[in-house]
Parts: structure tokens; sequence; C-alpha cells
């Protein structure tokens, strides 16, 4: 009997060579014969699944950003919730906008792989739009939590959502920046919890 492959197992397969090989020799490393070699596969076998090389990529950006988002969406599921208490809610809020830093290892290794498609989206056109979609959606997220935390009293009522929300984002990109690029020994965890927790201090009402 002919064996049969499950097609987007092997897809995702391939994905996850795709990271571990960027995670560990970087991006520009991971051609289609590192790939191949790294899930046990022909290069013939990488290209029945994929059409080319920045087919493979984008849909490896694609299982990094849907990793991350699963999680978000979780905490959001709770924090948005009407029913949650204030005191949840801040907590809520807080342990949401930690999923976008790097507090571990699995969250520095997948913020060092973002760093780098993002890079790579420069010059790679098709990796543009994800990236894009992907910064937007989290503007999009910032923007509704800190609204929902004003209608709720916990944020000044004269709040400037927009710039808010655009200060929020440069903070948590320049933190994971900062942490991915000079190690948790000198940007560690604790540090960037710090900092998260007295920035959203900040925007309580009577502390500005």
């Amino acid at each position: 009997m002919p064996k049969i492959v499950d097609r987007e197992a092997r897809r995702q397969a391939v994905a996850d060579a795709v990271l571990r090989v960027a995670g560990r020799n970087g991006l520009e490393n991971a051609s289609l014969r590192n790939v191949a070699e790294e899930a046990g596969l022909a290069i013939g076998s990488v290209r029945h699944y994929f059409t080319d090389h920045g087919e493979m990529l984008l849909f490896a950006m694609d299982e990094l950003a849907d990793r991350i988002e699963r999680r978000v969406r979780a905490h959001a599921t709770v924090l948005l919730d009407p029913a949650t208490d204030d005191a949840d809610r801040r907590t809520g809020t807080e342990e949401l906008l930690a999923e976008f830093l790097p507090l571990d290892g699995a969250r520095h290794e997948e913020s060092a792989l973002w760093l780098a498609f993002t890079t790579a989206a420069r010059t790679r056109p098709e990796l543009r739009p994800r990236a894009a979609q992907v910064h937007r959606g989290m503007r999009e997220l910032l923007t509704r939590v800190l609204s929902e935390a004003r209608q709720a009293g916990g944020l000044a009522e004269d709040l400037d959502i927009a710039a808010e929300t655009l200060r929020l984002s440069a903070l948590l990109d320049g933190l994971a920046l900062q942490a991915v690029l000079q190690g948790p020994a000198e940007v560690p965890p604790r540090a960037m919890r710090q900092v998260l927790r007295r920035h959203l201090d900040s925007l309580r009402p009577g502390e500005r």
C-alpha cells in the first residue's frame, strides 16, 4: 500500500524546521537545502509542498505569528469580558502585554525570530504584507485594551488613546529589541516587567 502523507502535517514540519534553522543560524541560512536537511526530507519533497523559497518562509512566518496570537487571544478573551472585575482586569492587562516581551526562553526565541522576519520583510516583498498585518493587529488590540480600560475607569478620562497606543507599542517593541540584542543578563525579565508596570501605572487617573 502506498504511504499516505498528511500534506498539512508535512508543511508544518517544514515550517518548524525553518524556525529551528533560523533560530540557530539566522534566517539567511534557512535555504531550501538546509531546511530539507533539518526536516529529514529530500529537497525535492520540500519543493513538492512549497512552490518556492519565499512561500516556505511566509508559511513559517505565519506559524510564528499564530503561536503568539493564540496566547494573546486567550488573555484578551478574559480581559475584554464585561464580567471581569477591576483587579483581574489590571492583572490581565499586564499579562496580555507581557506576551509581546521575551520574558522566558520560548518568548525570547520567538522575539528573535520575529525580529529576523520583520527585518527580512524590508527586502522580501512576499513577507511584507504579513508583517504589516501583524503590527496592525497589535495596534488595534492595544487600542481596544486601552479604550476598554478607560471606559471601566481604570485610565484617565482625557487619555489620548491614539497617542498612548503608539507609545505603548513603541515601549513593547523597544524592550523586546533590547532584550534580544543585549540578552537577559543586560535586560532581565524582571526589569522589563517593572518598566511595563510603571508605564501602566502612569496612565491611571491622577498619576499624570
